[in-house]
């Protein structure tokens, strides 16, 4: 298995990251690209071991990055991303997200 700061690259924090936070439990965060579901479960209770098997669903989203300037007729495009939402069990909470508030 790769090392957990390898495949969790930090957390997503956006108003609706937020909103999904304190509605529904759910945490969001940047992951590897070529990470699964399985290696993201692993790497979290690694991180956070007060989450061990708390955890009840993993959902992952996959952003392309968008194509960008035409500076000196050259076409940039910024770095593919992958978003992990993490649905933890109820009343349980990560305390570095609620520490940031």
């Amino acid at each position: 298995m790769k090392d957990p700061y390898q495949i969790i690259k930090g957390p997503c924090l956006t108003e609706k990251s937020a909103i999904l936070r304190e509605k529904f439990n759910k945490y969001v965060f940047y992951v590897d690209v070529n990470a699964n579901k399985i290696e993201i479960k692993q790497a979290l209770e690694q991180l956070f071991p007060e989450i061990k098997g708390k955890i009840k669903k993993i959902n992952t989203i996959k952003i392309k990055g968008k194509r960008k300037g035409h500076l000196m007729r050259r076409i940039g495009k910024r770095p593919d991303r992958k978003k992990a939402i993490v649905t933890l069990e109820e009343g349980v909470t990560i305390p570095l997200f609620e520490e940031m508030i």
